[in-house]
């Protein structure tokens, strides 16, 4: 396992990372998750949130609503009175700190959890100390819709159950620990910890758009939108947190969520409020407030108390909050006694700010008279140094080392200047009482850039880095590299392995920079060697310049409007008139070319489709963008390996990419499986053919899609796109050419050619057969009926049709289209306009004429009269 300060930065990036993202994108809205909301039918629309005191809550996702809780025993079950030294658990994970001891050193972090000791138990230590663990599973049976408990099954018990609706089945395992002394014949310590069942939800594989923030000394729950910033729902509950958790496939699933001081969470809050005229905005200008006023964030150990026993868990806190320097109090092991030892202000309840009056009680500064353990925050206790775990048992799995190694100075590069920032050590093993400004905080938490790459996105973390700089004015406003340049505060977006977006200028144009990390640069060179080659065509993002700095490499490319996905999903795009059989003809396109370089893009989703900005004319063209995920085949290769990982973002993958057997390397025709879930995307307005986001990946792999909401044309094209089986789909030249594309115009003239090719066919020839083959539905029993008067009463003039035949339908829209000028004016106002509306007169009353038609003379796809309209 890592080390507890390795933890601790994790946890401190991860939170400085949230916060600071919604600076830059700002919170629209808060909604108070108490009382109301519409009914819950589905788990997967459920987070649970589970409490010390036992409490499993069923809230909405997309409200903070509470519909119901599950009471159980507490989370921690510890004795009141042992001697010294006694323990803290923290029940998020089951860590021990210890009271005291022998060297009255104060709080002490233990290498080991109390599932770990169970699961090694039987063991003894050095010093005599026995270990006996047990471990109980539970599964309890709830109805998702009221929570009512039908039934706990046991190794003891297993009632049968009669479920009136689906269930949950929630796994909870109970650790029950006990530490026996040989030497004193005394039991030392006992406790009980309660744990639900759950692997830790993977973010790198399913997509989760929430982060949640937690109080650490009451129930306060803040859930933020990972990618706007907004402030989804905030929630109280009667206890604190102890873990979160999202039901998908069947499963709970464990959600990370940060654990913050109640003031440093209520200050923040007021702080934005108080910036931004009572509009809660989590701002730049905000950000600056924070700064002007040394705002400061550092780790902390809060130790709280639980009817009659303590615990700890690590938090957040920023400089207004009272931090207990380590060794400065020692436990008063009779039980917590929190009366007269903190003080606040007294200026009221309405008061946000948190009060720094802390009185310590009579002799607390002397160790040798002290027995007071001050509820609060705590300096991040050391690794314990103790007998009772010298030669501890080799099976035991240790939680790690504490403190991370020292760092003197960091420094973040940019182009020609250096932002320097002074000593400040990161957690060091004296843990000195004067708390790390946020900036020192990011920028070594950015020097360590090895150590971060295994824990989170750093392209957020060098994000925070440039933001930061700009709010204390150590970096220019913008940055000059080369021939690029452009603003760090102006982020477009971020993309994959670090990459950042922002708007700049390249030799007077407007462009948009990416700017990539130097552990990427062989990505970059392979990104940018692949947008030479390929950006000659007018869907493919266009290249412009790369330049370099001793930190980054900069990429100018086309600047765009906006994204696909922002074009279908924001009704207030300014180009929500755009016609979308044009943008994803245009898309098609540019992936056509792409397949024609032997490029396969392997991440093709709406957000990797942007649209141009308006040019003279007015026109918005689709581009295809983000390389970075782009493989070149050899010459002579049409396939790729997956040694380096599965490329893709879930989703939007093909099945053959995750199947444990595939048959044969994948191919380009992952793409077109990506493009065919766009596709419907685009038509249906937002919605995807495998379902929402949790129910999506495992529906590819199961082939079960929906395609309900579709256009009639579309529709057998999308389901051949997304085929389980990659070599039924079609290439980008053969969905090019497919009818869903087709102008009026050329409707018009594949009708006409049709037509004049089967005039002479005998009515048994195999062409004529295949087109009239169920054609009594294409033509709607009987075509005539269809028709408006005029035109029937003109037909009758020239010639007999048979109204159950495509073919003399198709004869009498030749006809009609030859004839055009000599028909009554009645015929024609009732006809429209050629070609669209003479199209679009037929088409409408027979939807199925087209697709039919085009499939039935399939076979003629080799003559040259029909190669326009079939790829051959």
């Amino acid at each position: 396992m890592e080390g507890q300060g390795q933890k601790h930065s994790k946890e401190v990036e991860r939170f400085v990372c949230v916060l600071l993202l919604m600076c830059i994108k700002g919170v629209s809205s808060i909604t108070q998750g108490i009382g109301g909301g519409s009914s819950v039918t589905l788990p997967e629309s459920l987070l649970f949130v589970s409490t010390l005191d036992g409490s499993l809550h069923a809230v909405s996702k997309q409200t903070g609503d509470i519909k119901w809780s599950l009471k159980e025993d507490p989370i921690i079950q510890v004795p009141v009175f042992l001697p010294e030294p006694g323990f803290l658990p923290d029940p998020s994970d089951g860590s021990l700190y210890v009271l005291g001891g022998k060297h009255k050193e104060g709080l002490m972090k233990l290498p080991f959890t109390i599932p770990e000791l169970v699961h090694s138990s039987p063991c003894r230590s050095s010093d005599g100390m026995l270990y006996t663990g047990k471990k109980q599973d539970t599964w309890f049976v709830v109805d998702p819709q009221t929570g009512e408990k039908q039934t706990s099954l046991t190794t003891a018990s297993s009632d049968s159950i009669c479920p009136s609706a689906p269930l949950l089945y929630i796994g909870r395992t109970e650790y029950m620990i006990t530490m026996y002394d040989t030497k004193t014949q005394e039991l030392r310590w006992n406790a009980t910890y309660n744990d639900y069942s759950a692997s830790l939800y993977d973010d790198q594989k399913y997509e989760y758009k929430m982060s949640h923030f937690a109080s650490s000394s009451d129930g306060l729950v803040v859930t933020v939108d990972r990618d706007s910033g907004d402030v989804l729902w905030m929630q109280r509950f009667d206890s604190p947190v102890a873990g979160l958790y999202l039901w998908t496939q069947d499963s709970l699933w464990r959600l990370p969520h940060q654990t913050v001081a109640t003031e440093t969470l209520r200050y923040l809050m007021f702080m934005a409020q108080s910036t931004q005229s009572h509009t809660m905005r989590w701002s730049y200008q905000f950000t600056q407030e924070q700064h002007s006023t040394k705002t400061q964030l550092v780790p902390s150990l809060y130790v709280g108390k639980m009817d009659s026993h303590l615990y700890a868990s690590t938090s957040l806190v920023h400089e207004g909050v009272a931090v207990v320097p380590h060794g400065l109090t020692l436990p008063r092991i009779e039980g917590p006694v929190t009366e007269g030892v903190t003080v606040g202000s007294g200026r009221g309840e309405c008061e946000i700010t948190p009060s720094t009056d802390v009185k310590y009680p009579p002799g607390s500064t002397n160790p040798l008279q002290n027995q007071w353990l001050l509820i609060g925050h705590h300096e991040v206790p050391p690794l314990a140094h103790t007998t009772m775990l010298r030669d501890f048992p080799d099976n035991l799995q240790r939680s790690g080392e504490v403190i991370p190694p020292r760092r003197s100075t960091s420094s973040y590069r940019s182009g020609p200047s250096t932002v320097s920032v002074p000593s400040s050590p990161v957690l060091p093993e004296s843990l000195t009482s004067d708390p790390m400004t946020l900036v020192g905080l990011t920028l070594l938490l950015g020097a360590w850039l090895a150590f971060l790459l295994s824990y989170m996105r750093v392209s957020i973390l060098y994000g925070i880095v440039y933001i930061i700089c700009a709010v204390y004015n150590e970096h220019p406003e913008v940055l000059n590299i080369g021939k690029i340049s452009f603003s760090p505060a102006e982020v477009l977006g971020h993309g994959t392995a670090g990459t950042f977006v922002f708007r700049g200028h390249f030799d007077g144009r407007r462009v948009a920079v990416k700017r990539i990390l130097p552990e990427c640069m062989e990505f970059a060179e392979r990104e940018v060697q692949l947008l030479r080659e390929s950006d000659e065509h007018p869907n493919v993002i266009r290249y412009f310049c790369t330049e370099r700095d001793r930190q980054f490499t900069y990429i100018a490319i086309e600047l765009c409007a906006a994204t696909l996905q922002q074009y279908i999903e924001d009704p207030n795009y300014p180009y929500s008139s755009l016609d979308s059989v044009t943008l994803l003809e245009q898309t098609m396109s540019g992936l056509s070319h792409l397949h024609s370089l032997n490029i396969v893009h392997r991440d093709l989703k709406p957000r990797n489709i942007l649209l141009s900005v308006p040019g003279a004319l007015g026109r918005v063209r689709a581009v295809i963008s983000d390389f970075g995920l782009c493989k070149k085949l050899p010459d002579g290769r049409h396939s790729f390996s997956l040694r380096s990982g599965i490329p893709g973002t879930e989703g939007w993958i093909a099945p053959e990419l995750l199947v444990n057997a595939p048959k044969g390397n994948p191919t380009s025709a992952v793409d077109v499986f990506s493009a065919g879930c766009v596709f419907y995307y685009v038509v249906s307005r937002g919605r995807h053919p495998f379902g929402d986001t949790l129910r999506r990946q495992a529906n590819i792999l199961s082939g079960a899609y929906s395609l309900d909401h579709f256009m009639e044309d579309i529709h057998d094209l999308i389901e051949t796109m997304i085929s389980a089986e990659p070599e039924s789909r079609p290439c980008t030249a053969s969905i090019l050419k497919h009818p869903f594309f087709w102008s009026p115009e050329k409707q018009l003239q594949f009708f006409q050619d049709v037509s004049d090719r089967i005039e002479k066919e005998p009515t048994d020839s195999a062409i004529v057969v295949r087109l009239e083959t169920s054609g009594r539905s294409v033509v709607r029993t009987n075509w005539r009926m269809h028709i408006s008067a005029p035109l029937q009463a003109d037909l009758r003039k020239f010639r007999t049709y048979k109204g159950n035949s495509v073919r003399d339908l198709l004869r009498a829209m030749r006809n009609k289209k030859h004839h055009y000028h000599e028909l009554p004016p009645e015929v024609q106002t009732a006809l429209g306009e050629v070609p669209e509306g003479f199209v679009a007169y037929f088409t409408s009353r027979f939807p199925r004429l087209l697709l039919h038609t085009h499939s039935a003379l399939s076979v003629c796809a080799p003559e040259r009269l029909f190669h326009p309209y079939y790829n051959h």
